[in-house]
């Protein structure tokens, strides 16, 4: 009797210890890790605020961004219908007022606009993007309203020297090299 109670034991163990060494085998998508920014280090404007970009009857593409002007960017990402970045790129005009920088990254074209430091007003830049070669360009329109609240813009401590005391130091330097050249002849 004892003899089957440890038999009965011994395969109700064995039995356990085959379901724990069954592995569940689960198919999952490979999960996908996104490039690091090798701009990320740049600044952010402490206001950045993108409209969702629209497209016109004809075809251009156009957003409005706010933006506060103190030495910060602000970003837009765009991509192709495909859901991929631009092979290529440019601005023209570039904005007036600002820098525009553009860049691809995994499946986004970035666009960053940092407006002059204090400006206050609009400002306005056209993005060409270029899809595939061979391929229609799409047309980007980049309107900036910017606000300079609470920007403080630093002013030079030095300033130029007077007309009058300009031309006293010129004078003085150039006696002192006159010596100086008439001594080394001798």
């Amino acid at each position: 009797m004892r003899l089957i109670k440890i038999v009965s034991l011994m395969m109700v163990c064995g039995a356990l210890s085959a379901c724990a060494t069954t592995a569940v085998v689960k198919k999952t998508a490979p999960t996908r890790v996104a490039s690091p920014n090798p701009f990320a280090y740049m600044r952010k404007s402490a206001v950045c605020k993108v409209e969702p970009i629209k497209k016109g009857s004809d075809g251009t593409l156009s957003t409005t961004m706010t933006v506060r002007s103190d030495g910060g960017l602000c970003e837009l990402k765009v991509s192709q219908a495909n859901g991929k970045a631009y092979v290529s790129f440019g601005v023209e005009p570039p904005p007036d007022h600002g820098k525009a920088f553009l860049y691809s990254l995994d499946d986004d074209t970035h666009v960053t606009y940092t407006p002059t430091l204090g400006y206050a007003g609009q400002d306005k830049f056209n993005v060409t993007l270029l899809p595939a070669a061979g391929q229609k360009r799409d047309h980007l329109v980049v309107t900036a309203q910017v606000d300079a609240t609470g920007v403080a813009v630093p002013h030079p401590v030095i300033t130029e020297p007077k007309h009058e005391e300009s031309r006293h130091h010129y004078h003085s330097l150039r006696k002192k090299n006159h010596h100086s050249v008439s001594e080394h002849k001798r």
